[in-house]
């Protein structure tokens, strides 16, 4: 029991230096549930276009993502925990929303 306590000491240590921060939050923009935020949102949430369809009158339509920089967290969480009719729903915790936030604001400095 003593040696398997002795092993596990420098991986209980050591932890939390694992990832930064700032990495989680990359980590969780860049792959949260499995879908990128990056893909529609940019690689540091200033949006841009998903793509484009012709509708049943034959006018051109463009799909685009918003610019995420400037949203307020609490505006963030409560987008995040809605339905949207493109956007999917990743069902993250408010702690992993905030930690997105803190990721897109640090980015964009």
């Amino acid at each position: 029991m003593k040696i398997s306590i002795f092993l596990l000491l420098p991986v209980l240590i050591f932890a939390e230096d694992f990832m930064s921060y700032y990495e989680y939050g990359e980590m969780l923009y860049n792959n949260p549930r499995g879908v990128s935020c990056a893909i529609c949102h940019g690689k540091v949430g200033k949006g841009g276009k998903i793509g484009e369809y012709k509708n049943e009158e034959g006018k051109l339509i463009e799909i685009n993502a918003p610019d995420i920089t400037d949203m307020e967290l609490s505006d963030m969480i409560k987008s995040l925990n809605s339905t949207h009719k493109i956007m999917p729903k990743y069902y993250l915790t408010n702690k992993e929303i905030k930690t997105i936030y803190d990721y897109i604001k640090e980015s964009n400095k």
